[in-house]
């Protein structure tokens, strides 16, 4: 049997780090969305991160593959990890409420575990996986409360174009294990999916937005398009092929339920906005999920109601 895929220590952190930087997002599209369309700003946020760190790897002296399966592996990526969901998303919150949008792009780990299962031989269903993601995902329903259900039914295209986003990224989760098998490292990985994205929304959003047209944006506006393109892009998918690398897809996946936790605590830490009871109690759930999925907490519980039972068994031969 293939050995199944845990996190350390070390895995948990990044992902906890790739929450924050991706949750921090949502402060930054908040500002930019004010000047600018959405296209245009995932158009910008993925131009300016892949021009970033096109600088980076030619200052630590690396280059990009030129190996032809690589770059189209590279453009599979970028379709599956940013173009689709992206455009997905946005079109969908032109239609539904972005709490409800969240809780449909909770459903990515259920679908990675799905998957995963049928596509991968290390990263199979178990019982603890799967409750765990169910939990998760209702802590994540749970925060964002209920009033976010209130339209659900209705506009179902647009739900549906959410729901396919999460598909579209779990596929992704799955496909990115292949730059490992093909000796492409986590920062290279990073830059060329990121550079693939640039090159096929450029000329989708200047056929669609005609963004010549904008007016020049505000300093504040290329504050949050640098943040975002910087921090919540950049860093954040060195970070997503870090994890896929070492971790797997499922496991990666997990990062949609700590999404949320970080962007409501950075919402009452920055912009002072209240902590309610249903937060608390979403994220306890959440705890709770990820703990039956990392499963050893439940080992070591079974290990010391077990010890006892093991050693009275032994004294009882002895006797």
């Amino acid at each position: 049997m293939t050995r199944q895929k845990v996190m350390g220590v070390m895995e948990w952190g990044q992902l906890l780090v790739l929450s924050i930087l991706w949750g921090g997002s949502f402060f930054f599209v908040a500002i930019a969305v004010k000047e600018l369309p959405p296209l245009t700003i995932v158009m910008l946020r993925v131009s300016l991160a892949a021009l970033a760190l096109l600088t980076l790897i030619r200052i630590l002296g690396l280059s990009l593959p030129r190996d032809r399966r690589v770059w189209l592996a590279f453009f599979g990526m970028g379709l599956l990890n940013n173009v689709l969901p992206f455009g997905l998303i946005v079109w969908g919150q032109t239609h539904i409420a972005s709490s409800l949008a969240a809780i449909l792009n909770a459903t990515t780990p259920l679908f990675a575990v799905l998957v995963a299962h049928v596509l991968t031989t290390d990263e199979k269903i178990s019982g603890n996986k799967l409750a765990g993601v169910l939990v998760g995902f209702v802590g994540v329903a749970m925060m964002i409360g209920p009033d976010a259900l209130a339209g659900l039914g209705d506009h179902l295209g647009a739900q549906l174009a959410v729901l396919g986003a999460a598909l579209s990224y779990a596929f992704a989760g799955v496909f990115g294990r292949r730059f490992k098998a093909m000796g492409v490292a986590p920062l290279l990985s990073a830059s060329g999916q990121i550079c693939a994205s640039s090159l096929l929304l450029i000329p989708l959003t200047l056929l669609l937005e005609l963004p010549w047209n904008l007016p020049l944006p505000s300093l504040a506006t290329w504050g949050a398009l640098l943040g975002i393109a910087l921090l919540s892009t950049a860093l954040a998918y060195v970070l997503f092929f870090r994890i896929l690398s070492s971790a797997g897809a499922t496991n990666l996946m997990l990062v949609t339920f700590l999404i949320p936790i970080s962007a409501i605590v950075l919402g009452c830490l920055v912009l002072g906005e209240q902590l309610h009871a249903r937060h608390l109690l979403g994220m306890g759930m959440i705890a709770l999920g990820l703990a039956a999925i990392d499963g050893r907490l439940l080992r070591r519980f079974r290990a010391r109601k077990q010890a006892p039972l093991d050693s009275d068994s032994f004294l009882g031969k002895d006797i």
